[in-house]
């Protein structure tokens, strides 16, 4: 490669629990460099959740931990070309991709709920993903799929 690689930014805990995963989260939630409202919404959200789940013994940010796990995807298909024909090969995702995967896809599918407030989406779908369903843990199940489904094509991988 010609050019050297980007240097990794340091992204800053949040001012609430000191996790850099939730500022992470906070980062693919914000719109248009609104930080404190996607933060005020995140909050909310985790307060909602806690309220739903009442007789849970786990921290609510366990439970949204626990959640994110259950939707992260441990494969993917990425299209290669070979001899005119393109494939999908199944292969491996990196553990930072991996988290952004799962974040990117929690926030798509709690915006495409029905629901009176953005928390209020957040909090079902976290809820949904600590109980293993969902709209976000089904299409880390449909990734699977396509990836088991494309197995035969493994041996392309670069």
């Amino acid at each position: 490669m010609r050019k050297a690689k980007p240097k990794k930014r340091v992204i800053l805990p949040d001012p609430v629990f000191g996790e850099v995963m939730v500022s992470k989260f906070v980062n693919h939630l914000m719109y248009d460099g609104k930080k404190s409202i996607s933060y005020g919404i995140f909050y909310n959200a985790l307060e909602l959740v806690k309220n739903k789940l009442p007789n849970e013994e786990m921290a609510v940010l366990d439970i949204w931990k626990k959640a994110l796990e259950n939707i992260t995807p441990q494969v993917e298909v990425k299209s290669r070309r070979v001899g005119g024909a393109t494939y999908q090969v199944p292969m491996e995702i990196r553990p930072d991709r991996k988290e952004s995967i799962s974040m990117k896809n929690l926030i798509i599918y709690a915006r495409k709920r029905s629901g009176k407030s953005m928390s209020e989406k957040l909090a079902a779908e976290i809820v949904d993903g600590f109980n293993s369903q969902g709209g976000a843990f089904k299409r880390k199940e449909e990734i699977h799929r396509m990836a088991e489904a494309n197995r035969a094509f493994a041996h392309f991988r670069f």
